[in-house]
């Protein structure tokens, strides 16, 4: 296969591996003698904004000029040519996480998209195409709101192509609202033609799941049926992807596993964190069914849970702030509007502490709780279904998960400060809005990161049409023989 090496010291392979992925010799080409003259020329604004509760560096970029979000630092390109690393492809998967990247542009000139984004991002060709690959890149017709945050020269460019006499003369936005024109799609397909005015996002370093690589997958699948297939997912990935990596994720290894032709879909979630039953999808007829039989309660899910604390046997209640934001907050009182939440504590046993060594090979992360002899292993019937349910109940309880890092420092914190909790047992009456505010803040400054790999959680059997459909899965980590 011939290489060369484009500017930059870039190295692009134009043989079949390229054509494979959609990338023709003339993009290459295009590339590589544009590429020379806007490292030399474009100039840029670093800037970190929030996107989706993430810190991340973050530009809007029309033309061959970029728009930071924070004025405070102006380089030229050449001088932030140290603060990303030298892009080549996204395969093999970093050892390392790369700090989150979201370049925003609006297209100044129509034309393909894997070769706009080269131009505008001085990325190479391949690069850019294992992006798209991933899930990584999206559009709209219409650039959407600006944060908040945006600066003054972001709103004036988002004005100016939000125009209405600017809009009147693309013919793509003619019967559709401005909601509808500014909702995001994802860009399968390098040779897309994107024209003037289009808006992109472009996730330049997604997440990344490395033990995709290191689980032997056959061994995961509990069954294959004629309609679904029963994984027992390992901890540390997601099931179906994520925004900005559809590539990395249970349901894409699965398929690959099992030979499939047709990609596996996804039914429900359960947290990257976690690992168990989960119910892939060969078709869409039976994702809309298994979709049903959860609306309609039918299915039973069944979870272990390694916790700090004993739990007392019963059923447990909460209210969850409804904000699709993590960290879930709960309160012991009802709130109007906040989600009903209810599991099921049907055992709790006392057993060992997982050794150093167990702890290492799943990267659990030793949280801080005070005493590390002895956890207990809890048998949870799910009665409702809500993101991060058992770990946010549970650690309002004062018996968070091991290796939880975003929920056991707060209930870590409401122990050592009874009453930090605006919404736990001693809540009080605030004098403002202002003052409650306040406390809510201060109470999610409480909780952590969320785990890398595993936390005390297991999915460990799902059941569905009154048991007649039922499937463990395999032991839980803690409980394997140390290394």
């Amino acid at each position: 296969m011939a290489s060369m090496l484009l500017a930059g010291g870039y190295r692009s392979f134009a043989g079949p591996a390229a054509r494979a992925l959609g990338i023709t010799r003339e993009v290459l080409n295009k590339h590589r003698n544009k590429h020379a003259a806007i490292w030399l020329c474009r100039s840029s604004y670093n800037s970190s904004t929030a996107l989706a509760a993430e810190t991340e560096t973050s530009r809007i970029v029309a033309g061959n000029t970029t728009v930071a979000s924070s004025s405070s630092n102006r380089h030229s390109y050449r001088s932030q040519e140290s603060t990303f690393p030298k892009y080549d492809r996204l395969l093999p998967c970093p050892s390392q996480k790369a700090t989150p990247r979201i370049e925003h542009l609006v297209v100044s000139k129509g034309g393909l998209v894997l070769e706009y984004i080269c131009e505008a991002l001085d990325l190479p060709p391949l690069f850019v195409a294992d992006l798209i690959r991933f899930g990584a890149v999206y559009y709209a017709l219409v650039c959407p709101q600006p944060p908040p945050t945006a600066t003054e020269e972001e709103i004036r460019i988002f004005r100016r192509v939000t125009d209405p006499l600017v809009l009147r003369k693309r013919d793509s936005v003619k019967g559709k609202t401005l909601r509808e024109a500014q909702k995001t799609f994802r860009v399968t397909n390098g040779d897309q033609f994107v024209e003037e005015g289009t808006y992109l996002r472009v996730h330049v370093h997604p997440k990344r799941f490395p033990r995709c690589y290191e689980i032997d997958w056959r061994s995961r699948i509990i069954a294959v049926e004629e309609s679904y297939v029963v994984l027992d997912k390992p901890a540390g990935i997601s099931v179906g992807g994520t925004t900005d990596n559809i590539e990395e994720s249970c349901a894409t290894f699965a398929t690959r596993a099992l030979g499939l032709t047709t990609p596996l879909m996804t039914t429900h979630q359960i947290d990257n964190c976690t690992e168990g039953c989960v119910v892939l999808a060969k078709t869409k007829e039976f994702c809309s069914i298994f979709h049903g039989k959860i609306r309609d309660k039918k299915v039973r899910k069944l979870y272990l849970a390694l916790t700090a604390s004993p739990l007392p046997t019963g059923i447990i209640t909460h209210y969850m702030r409804p904000i699709r934001m993590a960290p879930r907050l709960i309160s012991e009182d009802f709130i109007k509007g906040w989600h009903h939440c209810q599991l099921e504590v049907i055992d709790c046993r006392k057993v060992p502490w997982p050794t150093t060594n167990i702890q290492d090979k799943y990267c659990v992360e030793d949280c801080g709780w005070p005493s590390q002899d002895y956890a207990y292993e809890c048998t949870i019937n799910l009665l409702t279904g809500k993101t991060h349910q058992i770990r946010a109940q549970f650690a309002a309880c004062k018996a968070p998960l091991i290796g939880d890092s975003m929920y056991m420092p707060a209930a870590i914190a409401e122990m050592t400060n009874p009453g930090l909790n605006p919404f736990g047992k001693y809540n009080k009456d605030f004098s403002s809005e202002c003052e409650r505010e306040t406390a809510v803040i201060n109470w999610i400054a409480q909780y952590g990161k969320e785990p890398s790999v595993a936390i005390g959680l297991q999915a460990y059997q799902i059941s569905w049409d009154d048991g007649e459909h039922s499937y463990k899965a395999g032991s839980p980590w803690w409980r394997c023989a140390t290394a």
